[in-house]
């Protein structure tokens, strides 16, 4: 018996051993904890201040289920009070009901607070303009387009510090999931919609992203570099690969969007309109939707136009009026 017991401890120290070693082995992976840009420092704090409370639950209830289970153990000589009829008790009552209720409204507020604050699609406070980078994800790879530039690149994105990035996102390919973890939240790109993501970096450096849904047998290499770097080097880099770098045709994007790896690439030129293609390519009434009301496209904004500078038909017209038409 006592051996077995003797197992059974060395068993369960040899556990904690290997998850301690696990767990400082994974440290440098929690990047999340380690956020380099307003909306990651915001979510951040949220994580904190939704284990903190959650904790002020937590550690009493296995503090007393520990303190129960060894003061009303059964030993002889026990000095624990012995109360068969005991069946209420109005005090404690209100004490494990009062305090979850009250953080749970108090929970409740935070999380709406943040969800309102941390909106994907509201921009971001800054005296500088956005720069726009329209993301495609495809399999298993990723297409980052740069309109205002007019060049693009593939499993990477680069754009300046302390410049806000306006991210318009869309699919080729199955549903994915667009991830920098020390900038900011998650966001799915879905074909036929341009979904909208806003981040921001504080500091210059390469940071992780990634695609974080799965899309098939090679989704785990969807990953992809965020290099940040100053105006100046921005500007260089850009003016490099208009320079250096092949035109993206539309049959090279045919040949790209192909189920596949590659690695990173640059092109000097992208075919106009292409991402807007690429948004309503599955939609049948050739639009799409974009997240934050927006139109999907330009042509779009131009029917709306067109729709209202076209004349009404007047009344006493050979054409009939509205209520003429449902008297008949």
């Amino acid at each position: 018996m006592k051996l077995t017991r003797g197992i059974r401890r060395f068993a369960a120290v040899l556990t904690l051993i290997g998850l301690a070693a696990m767990l400082s082995g994974c440290a440098g992976q929690f990047v999340v904890l380690d956020p380099k840009g307003v909306v990651g420092r915001h979510q951040l704090d949220l994580i904190l201040i939704s284990t903190l409370l959650c904790l002020v639950i937590i550690v009493p209830v296995l503090v007393l289920t520990f303190t129960i289970a060894w003061r009303y153990r059964s030993k002889a000589g026990s000095k624990a009070a012995y109360r068969p009829d005991w069946e209420h008790s109005t005090k404690l009552e209100l004490l494990w009901w009062g305090i979850p209720i009250l953080i749970i409204v108090i929970l409740a507020s935070v999380t709406v607070h943040y969800t309102y604050k941390l909106e994907p699609s509201k921009p971001l406070e800054s005296d500088k303009k956005p720069i726009v980078i329209q993301v495609t994800s495809l399999d298993w790879k990723w297409l980052f387009q740069y309109p205002e530039q007019g060049i693009a690149t593939v499993n990477y994105v680069q754009f300046p510090e302390d410049v806000p990035v306006r991210f318009e996102l869309t699919s080729d390919a199955p549903m994915n999931s667009f991830w920098i973890p020390q900038l900011g939240g998650q966001i799915y790109t879905m074909s036929g919609m341009a979904m909208k993501l806003n981040l921001m970096a504080d500091e210059p450096g390469t940071y992780m992203g990634m695609g974080a849904n799965f899309s098939g047998k090679e989704f785990g290499k969807m990953r992809f570099d965020a290099r940040v770097t100053s105006q100046a080097d921005f500007d260089k880099w850009v003016e490099n690969v208009k320079r250096t770098a092949p035109a993206l045709t539309q049959e090279g994007y045919d040949k790209l969007a192909e189920p596949g790896t590659t690695g990173t690439q640059d092109y000097s030129s992208i075919p106009e309109g292409l991402f807007d293609r690429i948004v309503t390519k599955y939609s049948g009434g050739g639009t799409g939707h974009q997240h934050g009301g927006a139109a999907s496209t330009e042509e779009d904004m131009k029917d709306m136009k067109d729709m209202k500078d076209m004349p009404m038909p007047e009344s006493g017209s050979g054409s009939e009026s509205a209520s003429e038409h449902q008297h008949h």
